[in-house]
């Protein structure tokens, strides 16, 4: 996608109208357009920040979000931008821009908590842009993560003894960076010099105690350090004197202080470098039309009043894209029931392929299922189709042979003495050429017995009223119709049963076809989901040393609860029954 050429500007994302969070369909087009993976950056902080002058030095511009020179809040919603990833080739880098918190003409904060949440949700990198330094009041206005389990479910339906805990969040959350903007104060503890992440690092840690105060003090720090898998912080010196920067974007950049350009190539860097792209758990990256999926995900369930559940978010995205692979059209088969059970068989296995190779989260295989039940009804479908052109082919060749002759019949060609017997040598010599004609299908001795049957009395009155014929003779011809009769019933009794056994066959090489590819994938992806629990632990068996450090030991036995269980996790292998 020529990004550029799509999106000049940014655009509105998700609107904001009155309260009412709705997705924008045109910006969701544009979404839909991309088939890069995306690296998603959103920005969330207190308005009047300087949140959207960042995101236009990472977009390579000096003007497109709108950035505002009063008290008033300028961005309302989450805006978009989609550019081409400047260090990454074929990745398309997404910037998301949210209207700042804590806005007063808004008046109401339960706004602002669902931004924070889309913004989490949704970015591969989520950056938290304030003024000054990492003191209370800061984590007073970062109270918004605090309230992420109250405002996400992690799973749909979540296991009777699972711990709900940070765990299956960091499988989804993004990287967390701190901003920190017009930063006055010396990178120093103890009169030695320290980093900006050691300075965060410092910030984040626990006091001791039960109060109140010293809960509401730890809570968010405990969350910032649980639920996101990585941390950064920049510090921002001024940028310029006061009066320069109600014209920000049309300063020039030797206009601006040495250091914050430094700070600022430095934080841009940084972001192009280590953003990743997004991803959902088990590794599956995300391009426009999943990430167009996830957005509109989310913004529904908070529409109706319903909490965003990532499990849910990520198992529909898969339902779309996996149902999409079960489109598969087999081609119409010729007569034989064999050769339509062998491509049958071709096409189900290149269709399972490709389900396998697209599929994701598919929880208790129930798309596969879906797939199987889906290719067993098309399979059925097709073998009516077969049998009604089988069927529809054999009786214009039995109306163009035979119809000649009961003609006949009826213009009393074979009511003379001895014309039965003629009659049957003709009725004999049409059945061999009948037959003789190739390719007429599964259906060709049904139709032709069924003809027959229609045309019975026929028969019988040309044998009853033929005068040349002894009564001996008529009970004998009757007993050799009967044999045939019942001859003809116990062929198509034995090919209905040949047909039954070749069809149950089919089952079980479906059935074996579907465990053998699964099984395959699910010792392919095991790699990747074993990876994703050994980040997700050692990251747990961090918090908990830096936990007893601090002298926290209860907090550090929950931990140890939940290291534990993903531990057990771990050593499951896999299901016998995965069908």
């Amino acid at each position: 996608m020529a990004s550029e050429i799509h999106m000049p500007a940014p655009k509105c994302l998700i609107e904001n109208t009155n309260g009412h969070l709705l997705a924008n369909p045109e910006a969701l087009k544009i979404l839909s357009a991309i088939r890069q993976p995306v690296v998603v950056v959103a920005i969330v902080g207190p308005y009047r920040t300087g949140k959207s002058y960042l995101m236009n030095k990472l977009a390579g511009k000096k003007k497109g979000f709108s950035l505002s020179s009063t008290v008033q809040s300028h961005t309302k919603g989450i805006w978009m931008w989609c550019v081409p990833h400047p260090k990454k080739p074929n990745h398309t880098l997404v910037l998301l821009d949210t209207e700042g918190l804590g806005d007063v003409e808004k008046g109401d904060n339960q706004n602002d908590a669902w931004i924070f949440v889309l913004a989490v949700l949704l970015s591969s990198t989520f950056v938290y842009n304030s003024i000054g330094t990492i003191n209370q009041q800061a984590m007073n206005q970062l109270h918004y993560v605090t309230e992420l389990t109250h405002r996400i479910r992690a799973k749909s339906s979540p296991d009777e003894h699972e711990v709900q805990d940070s765990a299956n969040f960091v499988s989804f959350f993004p990287d967390f960076v701190w901003t920190l903007r017009d930063f006055s104060l010396q990178l120093e503890v103890d009169g030695q010099p320290i980093t900006a992440d050691e300075y965060l690092a410092n910030s984040l840690k626990l006091k001791k105690g039960n109060d109140k105060k010293t809960k509401n003090f730890n809570e968010p720090r405990l969350c910032i350090r649980k639920f996101f898998p990585e941390k950064k912080c920049f510090i921002f010196d001024h940028p310029a004197y006061r009066k320069y920067l109600i014209h920000l974007d049309q300063l020039q950049e030797e206009d601006l202080n040495p250091e914050f350009r430094e700070q600022v190539a430095d934080f841009c860097f940084y972001i192009l470098s280590h953003s990743k792209a997004k991803t959902l758990s088990g590794g599956i990256t995300v391009n426009g039309p999943r990430l167009e999926s996830l957005v509109l995900t989310y913004v529904n369930s908070i529409s109706s009043g319903d909490l965003p559940c990532m499990e849910s978010a990520v198992l529909a995205l898969a339902e779309i894209e996996n149902l999409a692979q079960m489109g598969q059209k087999l081609k119409l088969p010729t007569e034989n029931l064999q050769e339509l059970l062998d491509l049958h068989s071709a096409t189900e296995k290149e269709a399972i392929e490709v389900f396998m190779k697209h599929s994701f989260k598919d929880v208790d295989q129930v798309f596969q299922k879906k797939l199987g039940d889906k290719l067993q009804a098309k399979l059925d479908d097709f073998c009516k189709q077969n049998m009604k052109a089988s069927s529809d082919y054999c009786m214009v060749l039995i109306q163009d042979s035979f119809h000649p002759l009961y003609e006949d019949v009826k213009q009393g060609t074979f009511s003379k003495p001895g014309c039965y017997y003629i009659f049957i040598k003709k009725m004999n010599e049409l059945k061999d050429k009948y037959h003789q004609v190739p390719r007429k299908g599964v259906q060709t001795g049904e139709t032709l017995r069924k003809y027959l049957d229609s045309k019975e009395g026929v028969v019988d009155a040309l044998l009853q009223t033929d005068q040349s014929l002894t009564e001996k003779e008529k009970e004998i011809e009757v007993e050799r119709m009967k044999s045939e009769a019942a001859e003809a019933a116990n062929k198509m009794l034995e090919e209905m049963q040949k047909k039954n056994e070749q069809m149950m066959q089919e089952k079980e090489a479906s059935y074996q076809e579907h465990v053998r590819q699964l099984t395959e994938k699910m010792e392919k992806e095991r790699p990747q989901l074993i990876a994703d629990q050994e980040r997700v632990l050692a990251l747990k068996l961090q918090e908990q040393e830096r936990l007893l450090q601090e002298g926290f030991q209860k907090e550090s036995m929950k931990l140890h609860v939940e290291i534990v269980y993903l531990k057990k996790k771990q050593e499951e292998p896999l299901p016998c029954n995965i069908l």
